[in-house]
């Protein structure tokens, strides 16, 4: 006797989803990989603090990084480059806090693994212990490689991070487009080859070029994690304040902006300033006698 194959039904294919799936749990490595399989298409948001993170948690982000771009856009840096392991520290714990779902990444900052892959083991150790991350994130490709492998066998998963990799400003002198050229393109995919064999469970292509970022894609098994780098890849991610109109000034050209928070939050404390001044707040309802 023969028995058919089943196929998941629709709803089993519901809850295992990262992006609108039903499953309350923590989203894990397994969970990237296995979306990896399906061909599902994932967003990935930064988080810098619990009450942000929690409206990104209940609106089903499955994947949240508490990125060294806080210092841009949290701490007030000019760049990543001044951000601490003290800080990412602090900040991450207070995202795990926020959350319930998502899988939360903690990155690296500068300084913090470039010696070797001791350090780096000490300062992921510390991202999961004292802030409660379920994974790390670094920057570099075949540099980097020796760390991620070392981690990896520690019992910590690491996304990788190649492409534009912005604690390398000062040798960049800006933010250009990586892997245009025959050389630079081979560079990138050895970087990519390189951080899949150390282990890496996921891999940040950041400003490459789409056509060189969907063949990173393809020969990969692992998920590529797109930010300026098209729309083959397996997933999105978005600096929160720039994809929410927090940032002031000119934005990358990769930003899409779904609000205009800023706006928004300057009309409301002007709207606060004016009742105050006018006596309007507050009212009698909101008085106590």
């Amino acid at each position: 006797m023969t028995h058919a194959l089943k196929t998941p039904d629709s709803s089993q294919k519901s809850n295992k989803a990262l992006y609108g799936g039903t499953s309350s749990r923590r989203i894990t490595v397994r969970d990237i990989a296995a979306a990896k399989e399906r061909g599902e298409k994932w967003p990935m948001l930064t988080a810098y603090d619990a009450m942000t993170a929690s409206v990104f948690d209940e609106a089903g982000i499955p994947v949240m990084l508490v990125g060294d771009s806080m210092g841009n856009c949290h701490l007030g840096y000019e760049s990543t480059v001044p951000v601490t392991m003290d800080e990412m520290t602090l900040l991450s714990a207070a995202v795990v806090r926020g959350t319930k779902r998502a899988l939360i990444v903690g990155d690296l900052p500068f300084g913090s693994f470039q010696e070797g892959p001791v350090q780096a083991l000490r300062s992921a150790t510390r991202l999961v212990k004292e802030a409660g991350v379920g994974a790390v994130k670094l920057e570099g490709g075949e540099r980097s490689a020796h760390q991620i492998e070392l981690l990896v066998q520690a019992g910590i998963p690491v996304m990788a991070h190649i492409g534009l990799t912005p604690q390398s400003v000062n040798a960049y002198g800006g933010y250009p487009v990586q892997g245009r050229g025959e050389e630079a393109a081979q560079q990138l995919l050895r970087d990519a080859k390189a951080v899949q064999d150390a282990g890496a469970f996921a891999v940040v292509l950041e400003l490459v070029p789409a056509e060189l970022a969907a063949e990173v894609t393809r020969i990969l098994h692992i998920p590529t994690v797109g930010i300026g780098a098209g729309v083959e890849c397996d997933a999105q991610v978005l600096v929160w304040t720039d994809m929410a109109g927090m940032t002031p000034g000119r934005l990358p050209r990769f930003v899409k902006q779904y609000a205009k928070l800023r706006e928004a939050l300057g009309d409301a404390a002007k709207a606060f300033a004016e009742d105050v001044v006018g006596g309007a707040y507050p009212a009698e309802e909101h008085s106590f006698h």
